[in-house]
């Protein structure tokens, strides 16, 4: 049942603060109020024991085949800063939930725990661990909301991402989402997880400051409709940009504004400038991409490349290729930046291991596997990936005749510290191309059906066993 805290006499019972309103440095309150109350519950019983918390996605959804792993930079960021400050405790005893000696328990409260993970870019698939998390449970339990937010937001994005850009065989993806996107840090960090996925650009001008991807953008439709003609539009967007100008022609008749965009790129060329490409935002992209090539075709101006935008996502880029159509780059903006058709993954943080002894649920559709894991990756002699095994962490290494194995959780992060800077977003990215090039054909199929191989290690199996009847025989007898 949840806690409602009741306000004590003296308190608003809404957890302002009094000294002013909430600042980044209180992050550690990003949690919810359960993880407070448990981790109170834990010290009041003496329990400082290490645990081990495992974050994975119980199931894929119906329309995807694999997942990209993303969001880890921000989640190291959280837990080096997590900090239980003075004005955190100010805010939480005016909950009126908690006692002195429960705040004091809390107060200046640091994560110092170890973390094993996936590198961000790569792919991975159900029950697979994204990450562990072992630390003092009072630690490891009030982290446990934001290290799920902070990585299941950009792997959803980037696995989204990563659909358009296999899709697009090729063809840039840009992306620009960002008015559409859930709020602020959810536009940040839908630019990032997309650039991690292949997407070459973004349209958000922070996103480009903040993580060094190259912004791009065209024009609007109001900036055409506030000339008195479309031409003295596309003529003042040449003078302002004859570096890069791209020309938005659908805003009144496409066929009509290819040929003055023809009109522009002459004088431009007369100038000894280039007109860079045009855009189309709407109508049947195959028929209008293919008349306006030939419109430019006709003119002398092949080498004027046509963008392509207006609520694409993987299906329709798809479409258009398998068409034909003469389309060099795709901008993909609110159902990729919300992952329209799959817009939550079943993402869970779970205990497996608690003071030396392995631990697990039994619920109907919530079983969870038990003990430290490590996830051991195979590849065929080609490089393509051939299946995986989920093993105990603790367990030798695994070999697959005529396969190469990899271990994919790696230590990262040692009593709170990690334990090597994060590599540059370009070797993220790298990484995730590497990864979408190795995965089997059958999965970079849009539509859902074809299955990755799976696995667990038999000493996994025999562990998850002899726990499951350890548990359902103590749990009888104590009920």
């Amino acid at each position: 049942m949840p806690v409602t805290p009741s306000a004590r006499p003296g308190t608003t019972g809404r957890g302002t603060f009094a000294s002013g309103p909430l600042r980044l440095a209180d992050a550690a309150l990003f949690t919810d109020l359960y993880e407070f109350t448990m981790a109170a519950s834990y010290l009041r019983e003496g329990m400082t024991g290490l645990g081990t918390f495992s974050l994975f996605v119980r199931r894929l959804p119906p329309t995807r085949s694999f997942l990209v792993a993303a969001g880890l930079e921000d989640a190291m960021a959280f837990l080096e800063a997590f900090e239980i400050t003075d004005r955190a405790i100010e805010h939480l005893g005016s909950l009126g939930a908690f006692d002195r000696q429960q705040l004091e328990a809390l107060r200046g409260l640091r994560f110092t725990g170890d973390v094993h993970a996936m590198p961000e870019g790569t792919v991975f698939f159900a029950n697979e661990p994204l990450l562990e998390v072992t630390a003092p449970i009072v630690e490891a339990q009030l982290v446990e909301t934001a290290l799920l937010n902070l990585c299941h937001f950009q792997t959803l994005v980037a696995s989204k991402a990563a659909r358009a850009v296999v899709a697009a065989r090729g063809r840039p993806v840009i992306e620009f989402g960002l008015r559409r996107a859930h709020g602020i840090d959810a536009g940040l960090k839908a630019a990032r997880a997309s650039y991690i996925a292949g997407a070459q650009q973004t349209s958000n001008v922070l996103a480009g400051a903040t993580y060094g991807i190259r912004p791009t953008g065209t024009m609007a439709h109001s900036y055409v409709t506030a000339f008195p003609s479309e031409l003295d539009a596309f003529r003042a967007f040449a003078r302002a940009f004859p570096d890069h100008t791209i020309l938005l022609i659908d805003t009144y008749d496409t066929a009509s504004a290819a040929h003055k965009a023809v009109t522009v790129a002459r004088e431009m060329a007369a100038r000894g400038e280039r007109l860079r490409g045009v855009r189309l935002d709407s109508g049947d992209l195959v028929a209008l991409s293919t008349a306006v090539r030939k419109i430019l075709d006709d003119a002398g101006f092949s080498e004027v490349r046509i963008f392509a935008s207006g609520g694409l996502d993987e299906h329709e880029i798809n479409r258009t290729v398998d068409a034909g159509a003469p389309i060099d780059a795709f901008g993909v903006g609110t159902k990729m930046d919300v992952s329209a058709d799959a817009p939550y993954l079943d993402i869970a943080y779970k205990l497996v291991r608690y003071a030396e002894r392995d631990v697990l649920k039994t619920s109907e559709g919530k079983k969870t596997w038990t003990g430290a894991k490590q996830v051991y990756r195979f590849r065929a002699p080609s490089g393509e990936l051939s299946g995986d095994v989920v093993a105990l962490r603790d367990e030798p290494a695994l070999t697959h005749e005529g396969a190469h194995r990899a271990p994919l959780l790696e230590p990262i992060m040692r009593e709170g510290r990690r334990l090597a800077p994060a590599p540059a977003l370009d070797a993220v990215r790298a990484h995730c191309h590497e990864q979408l090039a190795a995965l089997p054909a059958p999965l970079r199929h849009l539509q859902a059906g074809a299955t990755y191989p799976v696995e667990y290690s038999e000493r996994l199996r025999a562990l998850q066993k002899r726990v499951e009847g350890e548990t359902l025989e103590r749990e009888s007898v104590s009920g």
